[in-house]
């Protein structure tokens, strides 16, 4: 049911957010060099590695690591990067991910390739098992704000109490963190 979920509202969000996904890419394309969408190295479901689509909020020379690990964010960010990470946008092409059965609507983030610490926390908790969500439990208990054994913990307790009434909780939350641009530190 999950899956059929996910399909369902993956591809009516991308009806609903076809034109105005069409205007930010035009839009990173006018304001910095570079491909609209940038293609992230991610570990999914099981720790495969798959490539997650974001729309580029960053130049294109920056450096493949985490967010919070670059000592300078916002020298890093494109002219309206600051814009589509703050309102979320850059996470629309992942709609596409969710389509494709590399993503859910609700589970824990996707970690970056290269976040040893995380990965290896979520793998011990057993939380590698899940499908990645476009959102999840920790990021709206905390979303930027989590030191990573905090997020591991917010994961392995949606790991435990996952439920169709926890996605919809999740997915209602979400909605509330993303209009008030709450929790966001990059």
């Amino acid at each position: 049911m999950k899956r059929a979920f996910d399909f369902l509202m993956a591809a009516g969000a991308l009806i609903v957010f076809a034109l105005p996904m069409l205007a930010i890419a035009v839009a990173v394309r006018a304001t910095s060099r570079g491909p609209a969408i940038y293609w992230s190295d991610r570990v999914g479901r099981d720790n495969k590695l798959f490539r997650m689509p974001k729309f580029r909020s960053m130049r294109i020379e920056t450096p493949a690591v985490a967010t919070h690990l670059l000592s300078d964010t916002t020298a890093w960010l494109t002219p309206i990067g600051g814009f589509l990470r703050k309102s979320s946008l850059d996470e629309l092409p992942q709609l596409w991910s969710i389509l494709v059965g590399d993503m859910s609507i609700v589970g824990p983030r996707p970690a970056l390739f290269n976040q040893d610490d995380l990965i290896a926390l979520r793998t011990e908790h057993g939380v590698h098992r899940l499908r990645p969500g476009l959102t999840g439990w920790a990021q709206v208990n905390g979303r930027d704000e989590l030191p990573i054994p905090d997020k591991v913990k917010l994961d392995v307790e949606y790991l435990q109490n996952r439920s169709f009434g926890l996605d919809l909780k999740t997915i209602w939350l979400t909605v509330g963190k993303v209009i008030r641009a709450k929790d966001i530190s990059h």
